[in-house]
Order: C-alpha cells, then structure tokens, then sequence
C-alpha cells in the first residue's frame, strides 16, 4: 500500500504532530515501508506455529522472600524537617 502526501498530512493531524512541508515525502516513504513489510510479514506461512497465550507462561526462578534491609524509619524521619506520630508532614499542594 502506497501512502501518499495526503495520508501523511491527515495522520499527522490526528496526531497532533507538527510536520514541515518539506519532510512529508519522506514520512510518506516511509510509512509506505512499514506498511509493506507488514504485507510482506502477513504473506508468512505460520501454521506450523504453536500460538502462545502469554510470553511468560515460561517457568521463571523466583529468589527467597527475604528482608535483607533493616528498618530504618527513625533515622530518616530524624532528619526529616517535620513528622508527626511517625508521618512526613509535607506543605499542602491544593487548597
């Protein structure tokens, strides 16, 4: 499928992209690459291709749940410049 200047400026619109006049012949081409290699793509017998429900129906290792940090609360909120009962106390954004 060829996409000509038109086609460039309408996708372009719906886009809300700002394109010069002078690189809509090369968005075109290129657009109309994408679109061939995507006809190209179709055109390939995979009916000997098992589909897949999901990329990571794969067994993945999982590590051991385990804290490897300790708590350390009291000594951030000591430097914090205002808690209170254990909460940062941050300026009001809205009003």
């Amino acid at each position: 499928m060829a996409v000509d200047n038109k086609v460039v400026e309408q996708v372009a619109h719906l886009a809300r992209v700002q394109i010069s006049a002078d690189s809509v012949a090369d968005y075109a081409t290129d657009m109309s690459g994408v679109l061939e290699l995507a006809a190209q793509m179709d055109q390939v017998d995979t009916s000997s291709v098992e589909p897949m429900a999901h990329p990571t129906h794969a067994v993945q290792r999982l590590r051991d749940d385990v804290v490897d940090e300790v708590n350390q609360r009291d000594a951030f909120q000591a430097i914090a410049p205002s808690v209170e009962n254990g909460y940062y106390l941050v300026p009001p954004v809205i009003e």
